[in-house]
Parts: C-alpha cells; structure tokens; sequence
C-alpha cells in the first residue's frame, strides 16, 4: 500500500464521518490525498481537514479509482451497495455500520483485541458495534487473564448514537419540559428527556433486540470465543455522548478484585477510575471526547461463583466507531 494513502471517508458529513476527518488529523495519519463522500443532498459541502476546505462529493460506484483506504459511515444500505465496487477497485474498506460484521470473510477488528485479524481481509474490514466496543475493551483483558464464561449487561447508551437529529430531540425536549410546553418526540417513541428508554433498534421473536444480540455475536467473533453467552438489556439514556455498560461477568478460574485490577491496569485503550469512596468512577460526562474508555466499580459478583461486576464507559462515536476505524487504518500501514 502506498505510504501516504488516498483516503476516502464515506458519509463525511454525518458525526462519525467528522469525527473520522478529525480522528484522522489529530493522530496524523499519513492522508497523501482525502476524498469526501456523501449523499446527492451534501455535495458541494466544505468541510475543512488540516486547514483546507475540501469539497464533498456526491457518492457514486465509481468514486473509489485510485483510493487506498475508503472509510464508511452512511449506514448499513450504502455499505452494501458501494463497499464491494470499492473493494473491487482495489480500495480496502473499513466498515463502521452492520452489513458485514458476521460476513464469515470479513474480519471484525478492534485493534487492541485481535489486530492480527485485519491481515485476513479480502478488501472489506469490518467495525463492531459501538456498546460491544466500549464493553470489549475492558471484558476481554479478563477473559484472557480468567476465562469468561458469560455475562449479563444493561447499556447506558446515549443519544448520538443515533445520530444527529436525536441530539437536537434531547435538547428541544429539555427545553419544553423546562418551559412548560408540550413535548414533542419524532426520533424516538417516547420522550427521552428525563426518561429512559429499554428499547435500541429492533425487536426479535426473542424479545431482545438486535443491539443486544450484537454483544454476543460479536463478541464471539472478536475474541475468538465461540461459546461467550451474553444477556444484555439495551437502554438509552437523556445523555448527549458517551456510552456506559454495567456487567456481570462469570470467568472460568478464580478471579479477584486485586487480580482483575491489575490485569485491567495493564491493557491499552483502558483506564482504571475506581476509588468509590472518593466517589470516582467512570463517567460519560468525562469520557465524552476521550480516545480511552475507562473501568471502574470492580467488584465480587455476590450472586455467581468466580464473578466479578464492574462499570465501564466509553466514546462511542470515538472507541466505538471513528477511532477504531482510524485505528484499523493504523494497523494496514503497519501490515503493507
């Protein structure tokens, strides 16, 4: 691969397509030349990278002669239809939505887990789902030091995680609450201002939803660990960015909370905010626009044998999309 690439970024007026553009910049990846791409609606649009305005193009099957490197971000249809005539003009994808991430000829990358991965592609490389990204970076340091088993998890997921109009939702929510008028709801089917909500993406003949069956699905895929059981409950919370998980995890050999800590202090990506009696831990507020998730709140898990609870939060438009991605470019550098 050429060493200063030609990189596209698929969707790069939406927030992870700018969050790629400055993810980009701020770890000074190689970029020789940038493309932008987005919809018929956002042509012509100036975005700025490294202090030049830079036009957006209109997304077409074509637009990828002469790319090395085509991140996507513009949803699950657009992948599909554009990501295999990107790949067949010799551009490698990194994928950020779901349309291959359980492709058996894909690998599902996060680069401190199973970077080894990315040199199995066949030109589409595939991003995991943010909540099994931000859980992954703190599970999978004791599932290889303990063996995991399985868990159970209830997500904090916020808002911007469906992207732009559900945080101007929030926002002109809190207001009406605030000044007394009628709330109004278009993004979500209920008000998600000072309420929570036990329903991200579609529902399954299970009961659980799509959003929670990716833990499993992907985590299995992730970590090489094709028995990891996971029960999650998802649930989006009144918070613009960031995402929290609380999980109940049981390994397969003795675990304690020492070990655990050290383990954890030790992996990358991770941070460890655990001093509860100062009443430190991890929080959204302070993860939003961090390249690290953090881990706090370990403890025994009172209710299984070799089980241990804890809290971790995280970036989702960062560790759980446009960071990884970067970070996966990262890694076909390292492998060209």
């Amino acid at each position: 691969m050429n060493r200063k690439p030609h990189v596209a970024v698929v969707g790069a007026t939406g927030a992870v397509g700018a969050e790629m553009l400055n993810t980009l910049e701020k770890r000074n990846f190689p970029v020789g030349n940038i493309t932008l791409l987005a919809s018929t609606r956002s042509a012509g649009t100036q975005l700025k990278f490294k202090g030049e305005k830079v036009a957006v193009r209109e997304l077409k099957k074509d637009s990828f002669s002469g790319v090395d490197i085509a991140l996507f971000s513009a949803g699950g249809g657009i992948s599909k239809e554009f990501a295999p005539s990107a790949s067949r003009a010799g551009c490698v994808v990194i994928d950020n939505s779901s349309a291959f991430r359980m492709d058996d000829h894909v690998p599902l990358v996060i680069p401190e887990i199973n970077a080894m991965d990315v040199k199995l592609h066949q030109g589409i490389i595939a991003n995991p789902n943010c909540t099994t990204a931000v859980t992954l970076m703190a599970l999978y340091p004791l599932h290889a030091a303990f063996g995991c088993k399985r868990i159970f998890a209830s997500s904090y997921q916020a808002v911007s995680g469906t992207g732009a109009k559900a945080i101007a939702e929030l926002k002109r929510q809190v207001s009406q609450v605030v000044n007394g008028e009628p709330v109004t709801h278009e993004v979500y089917p209920h008000q998600i201002a000072f309420n929570v909500l036990p329903h991200v993406d579609s529902f399954l003949p299970t009961g659980y939803t799509k959003e929670e069956m990716k833990m499993q699905n992907e985590g299995r895929k992730i970590m090489h660990h094709p028995t990891f059981r996971a029960s999650v409950t998802c649930v989006r919370v009144p918070v613009y960015r960031a995402h929290s998980v609380a999980v109940n995890a049981e390994f397969e050999q003795p675990v304690s909370v020492e070990a655990a800590l050290e383990v954890l202090g030790k992996a990358p990506g991770l941070k460890v905010i655990d001093e509860p009696e100062q009443a430190r831990y991890p929080l959204p507020l302070d993860l939003a626009e961090q390249y690290d998730c953090a881990v706090g709140r370990v403890r025994k898990d009172c209710a299984m044998d070799n089980g241990l609870s804890f809290w971790v939060s995280g970036d989702q438009l960062l560790k759980g999309a446009a960071l990884n991605a970067v970070q996966i470019a990262e890694e076909l550098m390292k492998a060209a």
